[in-house]
C-alpha cells in the first residue's frame, strides 16, 4: 500500500507513535509518505520506501498567523496526486483532520476518492479540542473521517463525553518496539551517573503543567531521604525553568540532572531503576510503556489511560494525582529490596510485550484493508 501519514514531528506521543508506525509499516513493504513541517525526530537513517514531504508555509505581510492548515491541505493533495496514495492516516485531530477533510473534497472534485483515518491521541480531545474556538471544527472533522481510532479505552470514553458524535471509535493501543528498548545494561555508563551505587530514577515528558513535573521532584526528595538516588529529567517545555528553580532551592544540583530532549531514550532507560510519571492526565502513557520495555518499574498516577498499562502491584504502582507521599512509599518498597525490584523488572517487561509493535501494527494493516 501507499500510505500518507500526517503528524506533528515533535517528541510528543502522537508524533512518536506516528513515526514508529510508519517505520514498522515500511519494514513490512508498504510505501510511507510523511507529510509535516519538518522531519520527525524519530525518523533517523535512510529507508528505501519512506519519503518525507515538507509543508512549506509562505509568509506574507497580510498574515499575522501563516495559514498552516491551508498549506497542509494543499501538500496532501499534491502528495496524493503525484505518489498514487491509497489512504491518508492523520494523527492528532488539530489541525490534521480538518486539513484532511479539505484535501479529500478537493480530490473528490478530481474524481479521486481518498479514505481518511484519524487517530486521536489525547490533548487534541481532552484539552485543545474542547476549547470553544476549535470544538465545532474538531467535531465535524471527526464525523467526516472514514475511520476514527483512539489510543486507549479511556480516550474513547473522553471523546464521547466531550463531543456530540455518532461515529464509532476503534481502540488500537499505542505500542512499543520491545526489542529496541530491551537493551543490556551498561555498568560503566551507570557508574558515570551514579558513582556510589545510587538508584537512578527517570522522568521523561514535554514539561507541560499537565505533567506535574514538580511532583516528580517532590516524590524524588522523599525517596532520596531513605535511598540515595539520582534523578534524570528528560525533555523540555514551559515548566522546565520553574522545576529548575525548585531544584536549586531544594537539593544539591548534583542529585538532579536536566538532560533536555533525547532521541535515544533506550540508552538512558537501560540504566534506570525506576520511572516516575506524575501526570494529571495521560491518554495512554507511551513514556511509561517504553520504560517497561526496558525492564523499568513505573510509579505513576492513576489518571486517564494509565491503568490500562500500569498494573498496580505488578509492574509498578499507581497513586492519586498529587499524592507524592504514596508514590514515594511505593517507590521505596520496590527499590529497598533487590528481590522485589527484580520481580517488578521482570513483570514490567512481560506487560510491555503485550503492547509490542508486532502485535499492534497488524491491527492498523487490517484497518487499512477494510477502508480500502
Amino acid at each position: 500500500m501507499n500510505i500518507a501519514i500526517v503528524c506533528y514531528p515533535t517528541f510528543g506521543g502522537s508524533g512518536v507513535l506516528a513515526t514508529e508506525l510508519g517505520k514498522a509499516l515500511a519494514d513490512k513493504g508498504h510505501n510511507i509518505h510523511f507529510i509535516t513541517y519538518q522531519q520527525p525526530v524519530r525518523l533517523g537513517g535512510f529507508h528505501a520506501n519512506i519519503f518525507y514531504h515538507e509543508v512549506r508555509v509562505p509568509t506574507y505581510p497580510l498574515f499575522d498567523f501563516p495559514p498552516y492548515e491551508t498549506a497542509l491541505a494543499s501538500a496532501m493533495v499534491d502528495v496524493v496526486n503525484n505518489h498514487n496514495i491509497d489512504l491518508l492516516h492523520v494523527h492528532y485531530a488539530i489541525p490534521h483532520a480538518s486539513a484532511a477533510y479539505m484535501a479529500k473534497q478537493i480530490l473528490a472534485k478530481q474524481n479521486k476518492r481518498i479514505p481518511v483515518i484519524t487517530t486521536l491521541h489525547g490533548t487534541d480531545i481532552t484539552l485543545v479540542g474542547r476549547d470553544s474556538t476549535y470544538s465545532p471544527v474538531v467535531t465535524f472533522s471527526m464525523e467526516e473521517s472514514d475511520i476514527l481510532t483512539a489510543v486507549s479505552n479511556n480516550l474513547k470514553e473522553e471523546t464521547y463525553k466531550n463531543f456530540t458524535i455518532d461515529k464509532p471509535i476503534e481502540v488500537i493501543h499505542n505500542f512499543v518496539d520491545v526489542k529496541r528498548f530491551h537493551k543490556k545494561k551498561v555498568d560503566a555508563f551507570k557508574k558515570l551517573i551514579a558513582p556510589n551505587g545510587e538508584k537512578i530514577i527517570v522522568h521523561a515528558s514535554n514539561f507541560r503543567k499537565v505533567k506535574r513535573v514538580d511532583d516528580v521532584l517532590k516524590t524524588f526528595l522523599l525517596i532520596n531521604e531513605k535511598i540515595p538516588s539520582k534523578l534524570l529529567l528528560i525533555g523540555d517545555g514551559p515548566e522546565r525553568p520553574h522545576v529548575e528553580s525548585l531544584t536549586r532551592d531544594c537539593v544539591p544540583c548534583a542529585e538532579v540532572k536536566f538532560l533536555g530532549k533525547q532521541e535515544q531514550m533506550e540508552e538512558l532507560l537501560s540504566i534506570a531503576d525506576l520511572f516516575l510519571l506524575t501526570s494529571e492526565y495521560e491518554s495512554f502513557g507511551l513514556a511509561a510503556l517504553e520504560a517497561m520495555a526496558a525492564e523499568v518499574p513505573v510509579i505513576s498516577t492513576n489518571a486517564g489511560g494509565l491503568p490500562e498499562i500500569n498494573i498496580n502491584g505488578y509492574c509498578g504502582y499507581m497513586s492519586n494525582i498529587g499524592d507524592v507521599e504514596d508514590m514515594a512509599r511505593n517507590a521505596i518498597s520496590i527499590l529497598q529490596d533487590e528481590a522485589v525490584h527484580a520481580q517488578f523488572r521482570h513483570n514490567a517487561l512481560t506487560q510491555a510485550k503485550k503492547f509490542d509493535i508486532h502485535n499492534i501494527v497488524p491491527k492498523y494493516e487490517e484497518l487499512y484493508k477494510s477502508v480500502l
